[in-house]
């Protein structure tokens, strides 16, 4: 099921519609050759398009089923050919057209095809001769027919006579895009939190010169809803563009694909193309290639989990490879990439869920419902508190603790604290693999003693023992590991934290002795009183 909200236009009626686009046409005149590339090029572009069947049998009225997608549409385009007089269905459209332009604010665009306007708002020409008949067989609606041809004819429309039709369907569609207010946007009822976090991001976009290409990174740490938010915003946005690429865990594919970043290359070519297929043999070719085919298309092009600078310079390496008002997005752990390849490049970090859409989600995971049931609050309470915001935690305990009685809940939550989940944690652990040995090891003293210090305590005590903690710190913040309050006290997410401290204690489970950190008092206490410890390293 899914929630539907547009956040550039609304609409007076709080009626439910199927298609954004009804087209409206001459089959004799247009079907076969312009109206089929225009239904083509909306559809591509992901704008939902009604196009009737030419096999449905015409009689003198216009079947319900027509009126009632001129009615769950949010925009009708009309196209106004030679002939479109001639036909008593087509008018008969028209009229219930303007019926729910006016009942329902529905946008209406005209298309003069080959047709002088005046015509049309006169009933001249092509479009007076039939009205000679129309006065024998469909008296009592001629008026309405002659009212509706007058009206339409004085709204904004545009006129195509003998110019390149390519360009005009192209300028046409980007002009419906906007008409509708740049798409209505579709969000799963289980994505709590996204609406006002895409608005946040789209500010972020809209900051930039809209003329101009720019690079957005959405950071964060894993498991914090980058992916969702990048897609959210793609299945929004794409009828914007000329071209769009969704290119989706690059990491994962650069780590299992032979030749991985030659593959994506191609992909992306292929997407933006429509499936034209490519001959890239190396890196080098391929960004030759996108730099050449790309350079004059308004592309949106989505980079998901980067983690490598190569990856970057490889897919999108330089503004200059895209058209004027392309947009490239990069979801990534690291804002350092960003930083380093781009010398532009406006940053959005995903925050995590308040309380209340935690509370939604986790609910939705674990009871099917907005709300967890009286028995459960207090326990749906403590698995909020633990998961501090992180939907990826609220959506694998939701699932697991879904059916499970109260003892059990209990039992799962007491584990926990011993025993992370590994899910999560495996999510959490790609970040910290990624590091060098030196950053591990102050990660790990910091997720076992120095978590909530202040920052220049933290570099003056790792100074001393020779970890370059400065740019150690850094390097941290940068892949979302860490980061610096208002008090500059250095902090990390509550699951961070764990997952380090399960690193840690799977040295040696049942002896913290063998292990390289003791935080915990009660494991101090048996080390010293059983003589346990073997000596420490930094690992």
């Amino acid at each position: 099921m899914k929630r539907s909200y547009s956040m550039f236009s609304s609409s007076s009626s709080s009626r439910r519609t199927e298609y954004d686009v009804f087209l409206s046409f001459r089959g004799e005149d247009t079907r076969n050759n312009f109206t089929s590339h225009l239904y083509s090029a909306l559809c591509q572009k992901g704008i939902y398009t009604f196009l009737d069947d030419d096999k449905l049998e015409r009689g003198k009225s216009i079947s319900p089923e027509l009126l009632k997608a001129i009615e769950n549409s949010r925009c009708s385009v009309i196209i106004l050919s030679e002939n479109y007089a001639s036909s008593s269905w087509c008018l008969d459209e028209l009229v219930k057209i303007l019926d729910c332009r006016e009942a329902y604010k529905q946008i209406v665009l005209p298309i003069f095809y080959h047709v002088d306007p005046s015509h049309v708002q006169k009933q001249i020409g092509s479009f007076g001769e039939p009205f000679h008949r129309y006065e024998q067989d469909f008296s009592q609606k001629v008026q309405k027919w002659r009212n509706a041809l007058t009206q339409v004819a004085s709204l904004a429309g545009w006129a195509l006579h003998d110019g390149n039709e390519a360009k005009f369907m192209q300028d046409f569609i980007a002009k419906v895009s906007n008409k509708l207010g740049v798409a209505q946007l579709n969000i799963s009822e289980d994505l709590f939190g996204m609406d006002s976090r895409l608005e946040k991001l789209n500010v972020c976009v809209c900051t930039s010169s809209l003329d101009n290409v720019h690079f957005i990174g959405i950071c964060g740490l894993g498991g914090i809803g980058k992916t969702t938010l990048a897609k959210a915003y793609y299945d929004w946005m794409s009828s914007q563009f000329e071209g769009c690429s969704f290119l989706t865990n690059i990491r994962e594919v650069c780590e299992k694909k032979e030749n991985g970043l030659v593959y994506l290359q191609n992909l992306l070519l292929s997407d933006i193309l429509n499936g034209l297929p490519t001959e890239i043999r190396d890196i080098h070719k391929g960004m030759d290639m996108i730099r050449s085919k790309l350079c004059h298309k308004k592309v949106l092009v989505v980079l998901d989990d980067v983690d490598k600078l190569d990856q970057l310079k490889a897919l999108a390496g330089k503004n200059n490879w895209f058209g004027s008002g392309s947009r490239i997005i990069v979801t990534t752990r690291d804002e350092s990439l960003l930083l380093s390849t781009y010398i532009e490049c406006r940053i959005y970090r995903v925050e995590e869920l308040s309380y209340s859409e935690g509370l939604r989600l986790f609910s939705h995971k674990a009871f099917k419902s907005t709300h967890p049931s009286k028995q459960y609050e207090k326990l749906s309470k403590q698995v909020i508190a633990y998961a501090d915001g992180l939907p990826l935690a609220l959506e694998v305990l939701g699932s697991f603790l879904c059916g499970k009685s109260v003892n059990q809940w209990e039992s799962a939550l007491d584990r926990l604290k011993e025993y992370p989940n590994k899910e999560i944690t495996k999510v959490l652990q790609i970040s910290f693999d990624g590091l060098e040995e030196i950053e591990k090891s102050i990660f790990l003293d910091i997720t076992c003693f120095f978590n909530g210090f202040e920052k220049d305590n933290i570099i003056q005590i790792m100074d001393s023992c020779g970890f370059f903690p400065e740019i150690g710190i850094r390097v941290l913040i940068d892949k979302s590991l860490l980061h610096v309050d208002n008090y500059d006290k250095v902090r990390m997410h509550d699951l961070l934290q764990a997952m380090g401290r399960e690193i840690v204690r799977g040295k040696s489970r049942h002896e913290p002795g063998i292990r390289c950190r003791i935080w915990d008092y009660d494991d101090l206490c048996h080390v010293l009183e059983k003589n346990t410890i073997r000596g420490f390293s930094h690992n």
